[in-house]
């Protein structure tokens, strides 16, 4: 007994659309993924240390938003290394932290 049951894949002019929607998907997807984002980071960012407790950041252009790290080690040698975190601010403000008083590893900044 032949089988003349049909489905919508073996059509040959459907297949043909459904493989040409295909490619315009995948070309639209891909012209997305490379097109420029409309948000930018700051730009200028320095993080200073300012003494052994507190540090600060600043970005002197772009937009977006920056935080200062400051990473001591910790005297108990279990604990390890500490990072304290500012809160984010925007581009042309100052992002300070407090920290504790256990010796400096290092300070950066980080931007969104």
């Amino acid at each position: 007994m032949k089988d003349t049951h049909e489905t919508r894949a073996t059509r040959p002019g459907r297949r043909r659309a459904a493989l040409a929607s295909l490619a315009l998907a995948a070309t639209s997807a891909a012209l997305l993924g490379t097109a420029p984002s409309a948000s930018a980071v700051p730009t200028g960012c320095t993080a200073i240390q300012i003494d052994s407790r507190n540090a600060k950041s600043v970005c002197t252009g772009g937009t977006g938003e920056h935080r200062v790290f400051m990473a001591q080690r910790h005297f108990d040698p279990n604990v390890g290394v500490v990072e304290c975190v500012s809160p984010w601010v925007p581009a042309y403000s100052v992002a300070h932290v407090l920290c504790g008083v256990h010796p400096v590893v290092g300070v950066r900044v980080e931007t969104r």
